[in-house]
């Protein structure tokens, strides 16, 4: 929390939170009494109207999420395009970033990087996703929830391989932080070998693809492999085939002989 925030809260007419019950825990910590609407995922464009009424009359609004940047990967960039629509001013107030908190310690070198933010829910979809990033030179940075983290890491081994380097931040800027950097084929083992790895949420950075890395027949089959353990044949040729380039029919011939063996 910096002053500047500090000061945005205490003279503002009105804060929108993302979770007021949460926004209530900081003020009241700060001895701060501003009144205090819900701005989130499910009443976004319906607030948006009322906030956007009030600045017209003159009214100062402060925009806070629970955690990190609202509007990255948080509510408010409706809202954000609204007030800008209606010809009102929108003032950025630096404060914790998740991306880029995990990136000033991940040892990314060359600063490039690609930031993903969730991915989608079910492995099928996050698979094909990826095999879209899968060449992209640049660092890779992702947001995940607990539940989902050790699935996400799972499917990055799949997709991406087990040599490149991964980070895995989370909780950062609280009590429990953790940032741990291994190859991806020691992620999974690590996630696994104590149960607190996996509690809070996640910023996971790959490293982007390299020009050595193989991305012939034999990264084709080992994908493919990987893909018929958890999906019928049909649709582990269909994403092999879409993550790895190679030909979907000889996919399916291989995939044939490897479920006869």
């Amino acid at each position: 929390m910096t002053l500047r925030a500090l000061d945005v809260l205490k003279t503002v007419d009105l804060i929108a939170a993302e979770d007021t019950r949460v926004t209530r825990q900081l003020l009241q910590h700060y001895s701060i009494d501003v009144k205090i609407t819900a701005l989130h995922e499910h009443n976004e464009m319906q607030a948006a109207e009322y906030l956007v009424a009030l600045l017209r009359q003159g009214k100062s609004i402060a925009l806070v999420s629970d955690a990190g940047t609202p509007a990255i990967s948080d509510p408010g960039s409706r809202l954000v395009r609204m007030v800008r629509e209606a010809g009102l001013r929108v003032v950025p107030v630096p404060g914790p970033s998740a991306a880029i908190a995990a990136l000033s310690v991940s040892g990314v070198t060359d600063g490039r990087f690609l930031f993903y933010g969730f991915l989608p829910a079910r492995s099928a979809a996050r698979v094909r996703e990826l095999g879209r990033l899968r060449d992209l030179p640049w660092s890779l940075v992702f947001y995940e929830a607990p539940h989902r983290a050790r699935e996400s890491v799972a499917d990055f081994e799949a997709v991406f391989g087990p040599d490149r380097e991964l980070v895995i931040a989370r909780e950062l800027t609280k009590m429990f932080e953790t940032v741990h950097a291994c190859r991806l084929g020691e992620a999974c083992a690590w996630l696994d070998a104590d149960a607190n790895r996996l509690k809070g949420e996640f910023v996971l950075i790959v490293e982007g693809a390299t020009a050595q890395r193989d991305t012939g027949a034999e990264e084709a089959e080992r994908v493919l492999k990987l893909l018929l353990e958890e999906l019928p044949l049909k649709r582990a040729v269909q994403l092999a085939a879409a993550i790895s380039g190679a030909k979907k029919n000889a996919l399916y011939e291989r995939a044939l002989e490897l479920r006869k063996d």
